[in-house]
């Protein structure tokens, strides 16, 4: 009886634990994608853009 219900405890403890790893990944994937989209606006804007312009001008040899 005693292992019987020893059992049924490590199963809904499993059960818990796969939920939280699930809520985990996406709260992960969520601010990996805020984060890519913050950098994606950081990189468009006008400051940054020249800057790498004149970055990759320089190391061509066109200035």
């Amino acid at each position: 009886m005693r292992a019987t219900l020893t059992r049924a405890v490590r199963r809904g403890r499993l059960a818990c634990e796969a939920g939280m790893t699930t809520a985990e990944y996406a709260v992960g994937t969520l601010a990996a994608v805020t984060f890519a989209l913050v950098l994606l606006a950081v990189v468009k804007s006008g400051a940054v853009k020249s800057g790498l312009a004149g970055v990759i001008a320089e190391a061509l040899g066109l200035r």
